[in-house]
């Protein structure tokens, strides 16, 4: 994998990447499982739709090519059937240690999409420390997405990568 961020001056010039508490959205979680294991969770394909989406939802991947300037598009159907589809945009991939991406629907150009940055830091006790960091444009789309259940639905999410790597 390139570690080497997609474009590095356009993203120091891009208002996402310069942090602002009131468009924050931060989840921590603490995993008794090696750093290597939860990334891997985050990478592969086959794995990530085991535990990714809040509880109910289903997921498949239509492509995930992990590296900067990659891309992974991904379907997440809700119990009622709605569909909502996905697209990260991957910016930096440090394997292991840090992941940072654009999220929002796969269409080009979502104004609603928004910066997540993940680290993975690895505890002595060969635990990790799950750090999923989301940057939204505007204070008002994180008021919105904290409205309708965003960290509830992540902390979920977290439960079932937790469940996934076998230590719930």
């Amino acid at each position: 994998m390139n570690t080497t961020p997609a474009h590095p001056t356009a993203a120091a010039a891009d208002p996402a990447s310069t942090w602002s508490l009131d468009r924050e959205v931060v989840l921590v979680r603490v995993l008794d499982a090696p750093r290597q294991a939860v990334f891997a969770a985050w990478t592969d394909a086959d794995a990530f739709c085991q535990w990714f989406g809040p509880d109910g939802f289903t997921c498949v991947v239509h492509e995930m090519d992990v590296r900067p300037g990659g891309r992974a598009r991904f379907d997440m159907t809700a119990a009622d059937g709605t569909l909502y589809t996905n697209r990260f945009d991957y910016l930096e991939v440090v394997p292991g240690e840090r992941m940072v991406m654009d999220h929002g629907s796969d269409v080009d150009d979502d104004p609603s999409r928004f910066r997540v940055t993940l680290t993975f830091d690895e505890q002595a006790d060969g635990k990790t420390v799950l750090t999923l960091r989301q940057l939204h444009p505007s204070a008002e789309q994180r008021a919105a997405v904290i409205g309708f259940g965003a960290v509830e639905l992540g902390l979920q999410t977290m439960q079932k990568l937790a469940r996934h790597l076998g230590v719930a």
